[in-house]
């Protein structure tokens, strides 16, 4: 982490983050492919998601400085049938404002940390093709790129490849 980046302080989800993540979660919407969301989810849609998650025992993080929070991560269900049920998907989300200052490492530590501890095996990462940040991101933390589906996704008038990448817990 940057030095002269503020600490990091991680916890877990609390229903009034809510908010504050779909803040996060909608500027991604509106200016990115990392989510192929078109319309960024209410405040009341992303409680009800995290509050899901939550109820599972599944692990949601959240990135918190100077009490504002910062960033997420959370990991869950990979796919709903009873076979996936070992293996999770990861997610992380920074404010645009603190991302490059290795908060995405803090967070995505944090959460495999949590996922192995709930008993997850397997680790899988969607990521829009062209974020090469975030595969690097996975890679420091031991995930393999399984492989790249070309053109899978459509936003913002252009086709999208996706990278599938997996670790084991």
């Amino acid at each position: 982490m940057n030095e002269a980046s503020p600490l990091l302080q991680l916890r877990d989800y609390r229903p009034g983050d809510a908010a504050a993540i779909a803040a996060i979660y909608a500027h991604y919407v509106r200016t990115s492919v990392c989510t192929f969301d078109f319309e960024p989810p209410a405040a009341a849609a992303m409680a009800e998601k995290f509050a899901a998650m939550v109820k599972k025992g599944h692990p949601v993080v959240i990135g918190e400085v100077g009490g504002e929070v910062a960033g997420y991560a959370y990991a869950s269900d990979f796919r709903p049938r009873p076979g996936y049920r070992f293996t999770c998907e990861d997610s992380i989300y920074l404010d645009p404002e603190m991302t490059g200052k290795g908060y995405g490492a803090l967070l995505l530590g944090e959460v495999i940390a949590k996922a192995r501890a709930c008993g997850f095996k397997q680790m899988i990462a969607i990521i829009a093709g062209g974020i090469e940040s975030s595969v690097r991101l996975h890679e420091r933390f031991g995930f393999t790129t399984l492989g790249v589906f070309p053109n899978l996704g459509h936003k913002f008038d252009r086709w999208i490849d996706i990278v599938h990448m997996q670790r084991a817990l």
